[in-house]
């Protein structure tokens, strides 16, 4: 998030840094970085070591258990030397994140590095990296807390929504623009949702097929480091999946001839309804017009694009 929120306060990540991970840490600085998580930079000068600190916040659709659960299973994939996994180190008491906010603060070793910028992303030879890393993923075994992806659209989605649009949304300054917009798509979602349903129940009976996926390789989600190196970072998607959850980030020649075009469909259409189910909750709730809201804005409009 690019708004550094009211809590935690810098001091308070720091104490729990301090507490579980790091004792000797001096400074907490929140990191304008993503969009749904906030992150800080924790620093011990005394011996140049720094850690990347993580808040998750729960919502419907992703508790504090499955968040403990995906970084787990992180740890599990990078114990098994799975390439371009950077997973969360246990705390001093054996806890992969810990309570903070109403959330879960979590840490990871700290790596110099950066996403790479639309060109490099769509570079070939960059890729083509990504798609090796994502082979091997799916390639690999299933870690003991690794759990089935489970569907980020909450039930009867489009019916709350024209229920929770039928009045005014007067909590803050974009609220009423949210509103509108989703009225206006109302119809393409009810048909958005239906196709959704039909295609999990497709997903159900080939449950086979299911291996351990990211969620989010995206380039946001990339970091090259400054040695080379390329990660997948913010694990908290990772779930047992069928392979086109991934597979969408690539294109369709990277893909391969073995994926299900009913599946990218599926996920395609999770992203879209999941987006709307976040952004509405969003706009109806108080919100003051900062970088963030505008961001949010900006995805829905994006998301609801005819």
């Amino acid at each position: 998030m690019r708004t550094a929120p009211a809590s935690p306060a810098p001091g308070e990540v720091l104490a729990l840094a301090r507490r579980h991970w790091s004792p000797g840490a001096g400074t907490a600085e929140h990191l304008p970085l993503g969009f749904g998580a906030h992150h800080w930079r924790v620093a011990d000068e005394r011996n140049g070591t720094a850690l990347f600190m993580t808040l998750d916040l729960p919502s419907p659709t992703r508790t504090a258990d499955s968040f403990v659960a995906a970084y787990r299973a992180a740890q599990g994939l990078h114990g098994a030397e799975v390439p371009g996994v950077l997973a969360p180190l246990d705390s001093f008491g054996g806890r992969v994140a810990v309570p903070c906010a109403g959330g879960l603060l979590s840490a990871t070793p700290w790596r110099k590095g950066r996403s790479p910028v639309p060109e490099e992303a769509a570079a070939a030879s960059h890729r083509e990296r990504v798609r090796m890393l994502l082979r091997s993923l799916h390639a690999a075994g299933p870690p003991e807390d690794l759990r089935p992806w489970a569907a980020r659209v909450g039930p009867d989605l489009a019916e709350r929504l024209a229920e929770v649009t039928a009045t005014p949304w007067q909590a803050g300054p974009f609220g009423e623009r949210a509103r509108e917009l989703l009225r206006g798509a109302h119809p393409r979602l009810v048909e958005a949702e239906r196709r959704y349903r039909e295609l999990r129940e497709i997903e159900r009976a080939a449950a086979e097929r299911r291996v351990p996926t990211h969620g989010e390789p995206h380039a946001g989600n990339q970091m090259l480091t400054a040695d080379g190196e390329l990660y997948l970072v913010d694990w908290e998607t990772l779930a047992l999946a069928p392979p086109e959850r991934d597979l969408a980030a690539l294109t369709p020649a990277e893909r391969g001839e073995h994926a299900d075009a009913r599946m990218l469909e599926m996920f395609a259409l999770e992203w879209t309804l999941s987006e709307v189910e976040e952004y509405q909750r969003w706009f109806r709730a108080p919100h003051t017009g900062t970088e963030d809201d505008r961001i949010a804005l900006a995805g829905l409009e994006e998301e609801l694009a005819p």
